[in-house]
């Protein structure tokens, strides 16, 4: 992946293990925000409410810079590092996933803890197929019909397209333009003084 993509998960997901009675349910999801991630466990916490632990990991962000990892009353590090971890070894962001353990009454240290967890973490993530996030920024341009084929030379040229356009009094384009040639570009409409701004989206 270069920094102008990243991957995700593709859809919903979700696995079953028993060890030593007890049961650990896992399910991973695609995610945008916080938002989303709350509304998620709400979801989990209700439908399993008689569970002991809802344990989770997510990552957010093109490079993941967004995290967090619970144990949820487990040992310390036993179940969310592990779930964690399985994120990071598929290699994926904007995700959440979810361990629910029933307790069975049997014990099962910290190790026996890290390899559930971590293992029902894994087989939910493995069938879920992962695709390809490309990370742009937004241009804004405006200028008068007699640049319009100076825009377009340069749209050409460097493979960008616009993502809207309107054509009234003069010209308006939206542009979405991949992160590592954003500077770049923004220069270029600078300079040919056609730029309005960046845009959000």
């Amino acid at each position: 992946m270069s920094r102008d993509s990243y991957l995700t998960l593709s859809t919903v997901s979700n696995s079953y293990l028993r060890e030593k009675a007890s049961k650990f349910h896992g399910f991973a999801y695609p995610v945008k925000s916080l938002e989303e991630i709350e509304q998620r466990l709400k979801e989990l916490s209700k439908e399993f409410h008689d569970a002991r632990h809802v344990c989770y990991a997510y990552r957010l962000g093109p490079m993941g810079e967004i995290w967090r990892a619970n144990d949820a009353g487990e040992p310390a590090h036993s179940a969310g590092d592990p779930i964690l971890n399985e994120l990071k070894s598929k290699g994926v962001s904007d995700a959440l996933c979810v361990v629910i353990r029933y307790f069975g009454g049997t014990k099962l240290g910290v190790g026996g803890l890290v390899k559930a967890y971590g293992g029902t973490a894994k087989a939910a993530l493995e069938d879920n197929p992962v695709r390809e996030v490309l990370v742009t920024r937004g241009l804004r341009l405006r200028f008068p019909y007699g640049k319009t084929s100076e825009v377009n030379r340069l749209l050409q040229k460097n493979g960008w397209e616009s993502s809207e356009s309107c054509f009234a009094e003069d010209c308006r384009m939206a542009l979405m333009i991949p992160q590592s040639q954003f500077e770049r570009a923004k220069a270029l409409f600078h300079d040919l003084g056609v730029l309005e701004g960046e845009a959000t989206a």
